[in-house]
């Protein structure tokens, strides 16, 4: 199993914005991929806003080609999303799951 780990800092005023985004529009949608297993959402506040973490379980690197397309390390921020964002990860970090 793969957990990928991406980082972003949200305006303060966007936070609830985005975690809704998240429920109704994101992980709903990678719940319908094959291969992917879970998703938690992460959060604590900072000086300029609040920073998420967001971290996804899949099955295999195969798998998230499937949706992150021929680079698994390139971030898949929709512009909606980087719109809420002081600052967010244009990279991914994938971690192999040992228990």
């Amino acid at each position: 199993m793969i957990s990928r780990h991406w980082r972003g800092l949200a305006r303060a005023s966007q936070a609830e914005t985005y975690v809704r985004h998240l429920r109704t529009e994101t992980f709903p949608t990678l719940r319908k991929l094959p291969g992917f297993v879970s998703a938690s959402i992460l959060s604590r506040r900072l000086g300029a806003g609040v920073e998420f973490l967001i971290v996804t379980q899949w099955e295999s690197l195969d798998a998230i080609v499937g949706f992150a397309g021929a680079d698994p390390e390139a971030a898949v921020v929709p512009a909606e999303v980087a719109g809420m964002m002081v600052e967010y990860d244009r990279r991914v970090r994938h971690f192999e799951v040992i228990e």
